[in-house]
C-alpha cells in the first residue's frame, strides 16, 4: 500500500473517542500535519446538510470513520432504536459524503461487536455474518454492518467507473 502524504488534509471524525483519539495521536506522531477535526457541537454528523457543508468546505482527501454513538449495556439495551437510527446517520452520511466528494481512501472502523456472539476465537474476518449477534448490542453492531455494506456497495461503484 502507497505511503499518504503527510500533508494531506485527512479528516478523523470521532477524534475525542476512544479509537478515534488514538489514532489521531498515531497519526500525529508519525509526522501528519494537515489533521482536521470536529467536535461534535461543531458538526453533527446526523445531519447530512451539515455533513455536506463541511465537505464541501475543507475537501478532506482521506478520512477516518471512527465516529459512533456509542454506550454500555444499560443504554444499549434501554435504546437501541437511537443506537441503531443515529449510528446508520453518521455512517450513511459520511461515506455517502466521501463517495460524492471523491476522497482518495476511506478507512470505516468496524467493533468486534459485528461478529457473532459466539464465533470462534481469534474472530477471523470470515465469521462476519455467520451467526447471531450478541443481543445486548445488537442494534450497534447491525448499524456497524450496515456501514461496511454500504462501503462494499460503494466500493464496486468506483471499481466499474475506475475510480478507487
Amino acid at each position: 500500500m502507497p505511503q499518504l502524504p503527510r500533508d494531506a488534509p485527512l479528516y478523523v471524525a470521532g477524534h475525542r473517542g476512544l479509537v478515534g483519539s488514538a489514532v489521531l495521536r498515531h497519526l500525529q506522531a508519525h509526522g501528519f500535519t494537515n489533521l482536521i477535526t470536529r467536535t461534535r457541537s461543531e458538526l453533527d454528523l446526523r445531519d447530512p446538510h451539515a455533513v455536506d457543508a463541511f465537505f464541501e468546505a475543507e475537501r478532506p482527501q482521506y478520512v477516518v470513520l471512527a465516529a459512533a454513538k456509542v454506550g454500555g449495556i444499560l443504554a444499549n439495551t434501554t435504546y437501541p432504536a437511537d443506537f441503531l437510527h443515529q449510528n446508520l446517520m453518521i455512517a450513511a452520511n459520511v461515506i455517502d459524503a466521501t463517495h460524492r466528494f471523491e476522497v482518495a481512501k476511506l478507512l470505516n472502523l468496524g467493533s468486534s461487536c459485528i461478529y457473532p456472539k459466539l464465533a470462534p476465537q481469534p474472530l477471523r474476518e470470515d465469521a462476519l455474518l455467520t451467526g447471531p449477534l450478541e443481543p445486548t448490542n445488537r442494534a450497534y453492531a447491525i448499524a456497524k454492518i450496515a456501514a461496511i455494506e454500504l462501503c462494499d456497495a460503494y466500493r464496486l461503484v468506483f471499481d466499474r467507473i475506475g475510480r478507487g
